[in-house]
């Protein structure tokens, strides 16, 4: 559905996301596939810091992090951050995007 890469040194957020209606109709989810891609797009703006998605997106890169990965209650959950290396941050996030997510 999506990947979150963070790098506080770096300071580097990025956020994308694939659903496919077809695969997220066969989930029979109570969540309705217009929502979903709703919540998804302002968690994408809010790691951008675009400053017409509210006071979080405002909030430095790693409240940013710390905010999008929370766990809680809501349409979009995440797993737990997993940590690692890497010397080109868009490179590796393209890797694990084709790898995970699509």
């Amino acid at each position: 559905m999506g990947l979150i890469l963070f790098c506080k040194r770096e300071k580097y957020i990025r956020f994308e996301y694939h659903l496919c209606p077809e695969k997220f109709r066969l989930m029979r989810s109570e969540a309705d596939y217009s929502d979903v891609i709703e919540n998804l797009e302002t968690h994408k703006q809010i790691a951008q810091g675009n400053p017409n998605c509210g006071p979080i997106a405002q909030l430095e890169i790693p409240e940013r992090f710390r905010w999008l990965t929370a766990v809680r209650s809501s349409i979009i959950q995440t797993s737990h951050p997993h940590p690692g290396k890497t010397d080109d941050l868009d490179k590796t996030f393209d890797r694990l995007f084709e790898e995970l997510v699509k």
